[in-house]
């Protein structure tokens, strides 16, 4: 959780969405959707990896697919996980100036923030849709693999909605009053660090 913000979750530490009704479910269900997806394909990746080193060292030869499933996870994982890093209000802000605001400039800020930012990213789904043929025409393959190329790239346009209908819930959620949210679940402020107090209790420790 950054210092940043402060990150709402039920006692199990399981996603809660706070939008109401169905916009909660659907809400939950793409959350739980892309942690499936990346806990897969990070386990994928490092099964995958780990084998071709076992291979290389002891047949003297890593996977001759090896490669192309690393290059097919990356790009599973990285638009799975832009979605997911909306969700819980990670991507980089520039809020200097942000910050000097009241609370109830920064709330509409963050509205105009959240719909202009989904409409880029439907912008985005839009054009990677369209990319997508492009490549589909073109009947590329893999050559290790014999996969066509654009079945990797499908995750772009599905990675880019959810994203966009993630920073659409956002702007929902700011809308129907309560604190400025980076997130649905995440709400926009500092949280109290006790550096002093840690260190402090660190050095009576050693001492």
């Amino acid at each position: 959780m950054s210092e940043h913000s402060r990150e709402i979750e039920d006692d199990t530490g399981t996603y809660r969405s706070g939008l109401p009704g169905w916009l909660g479910t659907v809400d939950e269900w793409i959350a739980r959707g892309e942690a499936i997806m990346l806990a897969a394909g990070v386990l994928l990746m490092a099964i995958n990896t780990c084998v071709g080193v076992v291979a290389r060292f002891v047949f003297g030869e890593g996977l001759f697919f090896s490669g192309e499933i690393n290059r097919i996870l990356i790009i599973f994982i990285t638009f799975a996980g832009i979605g997911y890093a909306a969700r819980h209000g990670r991507h980089i802000r520039m809020s200097a100036l942000y910050d000097a605001f009241p609370a109830k400039v920064r709330k509409v800020l963050m509205i105009i923030i959240a719909l202009f930012t989904s409409t880029v990213m439907f912008f985005l789904c839009y054009h990677a849709y369209g990319y997508i043929e492009t490549l589909y025409g073109r009947g590329r393959i893999l050559p290790a693999l014999g996969v066509e190329i654009w079945w990797i790239y499908i995750w772009a346009p599905v990675g880019f909605a959810i994203t966009g209908i993630q920073y659409l819930l956002t702007a929902v959620k700011n809308i129907t009053g309560g604190p400025v949210y980076l997130s649905t679940q995440v709400v926009d402020g500092y949280a109290d660090t006790d550096t002093d107090t840690d260190t402090d209790t660190d050095t009576d420790t050693q001492v």
